[in-house]
């Protein structure tokens, strides 16, 4: 239904984020916390409590954005991967339009509220399609628990949970075969989700918005 009507996709931006990150970069690459990915952090906003100074490992970041939907680390990711935030986004959309996105534009890497950053259901299959011929990506998104080491500068694990209901076999959404996929809301967006399964040798994309 309305499948080529441009929506806010919320959080599941975070599936591009993370397909340009992994096509750009490797899983042992540092990830840096800069003031700025920190202070654009609004009261209510998905974190997992990096500070400025703090350094992680692509892999880590990767889970920490997916699994617990953390905004800082999409912003460090994509400041770290594109040498500048805002280059980043160019890339984001440049891989949209490769991808044959054409009621897309992002404006950020976290799916924050904004008139300038929008998707569809066609382009976000197309997106989560891509992103499921890279093993690494499967492998992020099919793992429901995972734990970051101390840092640098926390001596704590954080340990993540993932935050798709229907790859949870403890919860009531739960459907087996279930790959993984991206969960999302906001005022502006609704509910926005991205999952795919597997069902007698074949691989389905589903996504919800609004």
């Amino acid at each position: 239904k309305n499948i080529d009507e441009k929506e806010f996709p919320a959080r599941i931006t975070k599936i591009m984020t993370a397909l340009v990150a992994l096509e750009n970069s490797e899983l042992t690459d540092k990830v840096h916390f800069t003031e700025e990915s920190v202070a654009f952090l609004e009261y209510g906003d998905a974190s997992i409590g990096m500070q400025p100074g703090e350094e992680i490992t692509m892999e880590d970041a990767l889970y920490g954005m997916l699994l617990a939907s953390a905004n800082e680390v999409s912003y460090a990711i994509a400041d770290t991967v594109g040498n500048g935030y805002d280059n980043f986004i160019r890339m984001m959309n440049e891989k949209a339009e490769e991808l044959g996105c054409t009621n897309t534009h992002f404006a950020n890497s976290s799916g924050l509220p904004d008139d300038n950053h929008y998707s569809s259901a066609r382009d976000m299959a197309l997106i989560m399609r891509e992103g499921l011929k890279n093993d690494d990506f499967r492998t992020v998104i099919g793992t429901a628990d995972y734990t970051i080491q101390p840092t640098n500068m926390n001596a704590q694990q954080r340990v993540l949970h993932t935050h798709h209901p229907m790859f949870a076999p403890e919860s009531g959404f739960y459907y087996q075969g279930c790959i993984g996929g991206k969960t999302g809301t906001t005022v502006a967006a609704g509910h926005t989700l991205v999952t795919a399964a597997t069902r007698d040798n074949t691989s389905y994309i589903a996504v919800t918005m609004r």
